[in-house]
């Protein structure tokens, strides 16, 4: 059960970590806004560190954490460039999908099947994830961009990547020490990219650093949830939870910025739902 309420509070709080960073990349570019929230992540994370007095790990946890930093990072960079080139109709919902559905396949072949309410639940869930993250026309949009699916992949599959390898940094029970790891590799990839281009590193509004701290400490909340979640039960389980964070995105923007849902994102939420009862029967 713990597994069950850690895996839906991972996807709320990167759902509205997802959202002010929508906020903050309206305002200050991407990428600017992921460099400036990863720096402030991994400050917070100091603080959780300097208070919980969690020990520091060996060098394997160290670089799988670091490892998995990078390859989340790139699966993000791949999915923002998928995004400018206007196949964000495409490019949310393939990604999203590939990355709660790679996790599930490890964790049937390491654990075994889950019971069969939880198994037909992952269908839910991943249906789920697939309606939400479209708009009213995404189904149309994919089938017209059967060639374009290359980056969405391989962004999922970097995001899945992320979840694997977290999973397998943290089961000796370290937490936030992975975390800071994580977000390092991740910092300096950025960084690494935003210099190979010349990318300025300037933020011109002002109000932007508001939003993208809220933004940084709501997706450090997102991964230490999702790790508490693998920790306390299954990783197809954590995952796949986790992975239904668009739901709380959509919501957010239909409440605060009076974002009109559509029929596809309705039928999402309703499946997420039916998902989560499902898990926890």
């Amino acid at each position: 059960m713990l597994s069950i309420l850690f895996g839906l509070t991972a996807a709320l709080s990167w759902g509205a970590g997802d959202f002010t960073g929508g906020l903050a990349s309206r305002k200050t570019g991407a990428y600017r806004a992921v460099l400036y929230s990863e720096v402030i992540g991994v400050a917070f994370l100091f603080i959780i560190v300097g208070i919980s007095g969690e020990s520091f790990p060996n060098l394997k946890i160290w670089l799988l954490s670091m490892t998995a930093g990078v390859v989340g990072t790139i699966g993000l960079m791949i999915l923002y460039h998928a995004m400018t080139r206007g196949l964000m109709s495409v490019a949310t919902p393939v990604s999203a999908l590939l990355a709660a559905a790679i996790p599930v396949l490890i964790g049937a072949f390491r654990e075994g099947l889950p019971d069969a309410a939880t198994f037909i639940g992952f269908g839910f869930a991943l249906f789920a994830v697939w309606m939400i993250s479209q708009s009213a026309g995404g189904v149309t949009d994919i089938l017209a961009h059967l060639s374009d699916l290359k980056l969405p992949l391989l962004a999922g599959i970097g995001f899945g990547l992320y979840f694997i390898l977290m999973h397998e940094a943290t089961s000796t029970g370290a937490t936030v020490w992975p975390m800071v790891a994580s977000r390092s590799g991740g910092t300096v990839l950025i960084v690494l990219y935003m210099l190979f281009t010349h990318t300025s590193w300037k933020v011109e509004d002002k109000s932007a650093w508001s939003v993208i701290t809220l933004n940084g400490i709501l997706d450090v909340g997102g991964n230490i949830f999702f790790i508490l979640a693998g920790q306390a039960g299954r990783l197809d389980v954590a995952a796949v939870l986790s992975s239904l964070f668009p739901g709380a995105t959509v919501v957010l923007a239909w409440i605060f910025l009076k974002e009109r849902l559509s029929r596809n994102q309705w039928i999402g939420i309703a499946a997420a739902l039916a998902a989560i009862v499902l898990m926890t029967i």
